[in-house]
């Protein structure tokens, strides 16, 4: 194998922040001018426009001393790489508008992780555009291996993704790759990038650094619970833990409590499921983790409802299936979904539970409908 130590790998994961608070007010504030200045713009892109930008950044967010100009630059380009707004400033995700006016910073973390999981891409700026998304790799690539070392971020970020050919390193990649490449050296030139996305890192969703090691938090029977773990494969296993915060936080804010409960019972079950109301494989991707479609269930619950022994009316009131013995569906009376977890959007789910879920596995000769 062709020895490649003098190749330079700066390229790949290139990744300085103008930021490192990203629930800050200047954050904030500058992604809130960008956003409103796409819309303003209508997504229109010119060497004009994107010094207008920068004079409306530095109005509204000034910079001190000078040099301003390239500080702004920076900040545009770290909005592009992060995913919040896109190149050639031609708009932005819709998450990006929900984490401007998230009231939580719980709930700011989530979606974070969402943008970042689906549009990161640390090689592109204002002016550019490539397709490779290194935080989905880095993501997929952990659950793959487990935990990360400084080297072995570093040795990650040498990769050159689109040349290697998978959608995730094994343990066995990380070790050839750090073989064949001068890493050490990499960490000398890079430092700064590197602590720049160990930051950006540790303020994602269900990741921590401990002892200078990347790891995720939770566990699979915590995430996934039951019935979950077993579609892990099937499911974006990254997106499923967003999509069960998003829940839990939903859960903590209507209760006022800093433990998640059950959105039925009420209750501080020590495992509960993101238990989706149209189910995930018949979902359009767009709803499979939409939080709208979703209940946060003990155990228990969750199964008469993922298996359509019970589903709700537009009030929140549980209707049991009538298969049911007597004694359950009169246990089950006593309980519906709280009213602050009703909303139109989930009722539209709810429908398509109601249509298509409820009672309908008793019949062998259903098959579900992709549509609501």
């Amino acid at each position: 194998m062709k020895n490649r130590q003098n190749q330079i790998y700066e390229s790949y994961w290139n990744y300085t922040a103008a930021f490192t608070d990203y629930s800050g007010d200047k954050f904030l504030e500058t992604l809130r001018t960008c956003l409103d200045f796409i819309d303003a713009n209508g997504g229109h892109y010119s060497d004009s426009i994107y010094t207008a930008l920068q004079n409306e950044l530095q109005f509204k967010v000034p910079m001190d001393g000078s040099g301003w100009d390239a500080s702004q630059r920076k900040r545009i380009n770290q909005l592009v790489k992060l995913g919040f707004i896109y190149p050639y400033l031609r708009g932005y995700p819709k998450e990006s508008r929900e984490y401007v006016s998230a009231k939580t910073e719980r709930k700011r973390k989530s979606i974070l992780s969402k943008i970042v999981y689906k549009h990161a891409n640390l090689c592109n700026s204002t002016t550019v555009d490539v397709h490779t998304l290194q935080l989905t790799f880095f993501l997929k690539s952990l659950e793959e291996i487990g935990k990360f070392s400084n080297i072995d971020l570093a040795t990650l970020m040498t990769i050159d993704i689109e040349s290697f050919g998978k959608e995730c390193a094994t343990r066995e990649d990380l070790d050839r790759q750090y073989r064949d490449t001068d890493v050490k050296g990499f960490v000398s030139r890079k430092y700064n990038q590197i602590s720049h996305l160990k930051n950006l890192l540790g303020k994602l969703e269900d990741l921590t650094v401990h002892d200078n090691e990347i790891y995720f938090k939770t566990d699979a029977i915590r995430l996934f619970g039951g019935d979950e773990d077993t579609q892990k494969a099937v499911r974006d296993p990254y997106l499923q833990r967003v999509y069960k915060s998003e829940l839990e936080e939903e859960s903590t804010i209507y209760y006022e409590c800093e433990t998640p409960k059950c959105m039925l019972e009420g209750l501080s079950h020590p495992v509960l499921i993101a238990s989706h109301i149209k189910p995930y494989k018949y979902s359009e991707p767009d709803e499979a983790f939409d939080v709208n479609n979703g209940l946060l269930l003990s155990k228990n619950t969750d199964s008469l409802f993922d298996l359509g022994y019970m589903t709700f009316d537009d009030s929140g009131i549980i209707i049991p299936s009538k298969v049911l013995d007597s004694d359950m569906r009169n246990y089950l009376s006593q309980y519906r979904i709280h009213k602050g977890f009703i909303n139109p959007k989930r009722m539209e789910y709810m429908k398509y539970h109601r249509n298509h879920v409820f009672e309908k596995r008793f019949s062998s000769s259903h098959v579900p409908s992709p549509n609501c």
